[in-house]
């Protein structure tokens, strides 16, 4: 999250948003925002796991759910998905958003997370 909120102006130039979106309950979202002082990043609660299981990131055998970056354009269609450990770089995400803000094609993905 420090490294989108390091980049936030790369998304904010291709006039996109960026969300953190958790299993952990909000409070818990709030103090791991604060501890590692994340401000321009809003941190959302998937405390149910709706989100987290209708996109393939839920393991049933320990409970986590994987990280991934999602790159949603403007019609709602997901342009790149970034899982695992590359996730927390923000490079792609700003990358593909700036095409999508030049209304260049994005390459989709190609594995599902």
């Amino acid at each position: 999250m420090q490294a989108y909120q390091a980049d936030i102006a790369k998304f904010e130039a291709a006039n996109t948003k960026v969300f953190g979106i958790s299993m952990d309950a909000f409070p818990s979202l709030k103090a791991f925002a604060d501890s590692i002082k994340v401000t321009s990043v809003p941190m959302l609660s998937d405390w149910g796991r709706t989100a987290t299981k209708a996109y393939g990131l839920y393991n049933e055998t320990n409970g986590y759910g994987r990280r991934a970056t999602f790159v949603v354009d403007k019609e709602g269609k997901i342009a790149k998905v970034e899982a695992g450990n590359t996730a927390i770089n923000p490079t792609g995400a700003a990358e593909a958003c700036d095409l999508l803000e030049k209304k260049l094609v994005v390459k989709p993905p190609t594995d599902k997370p």
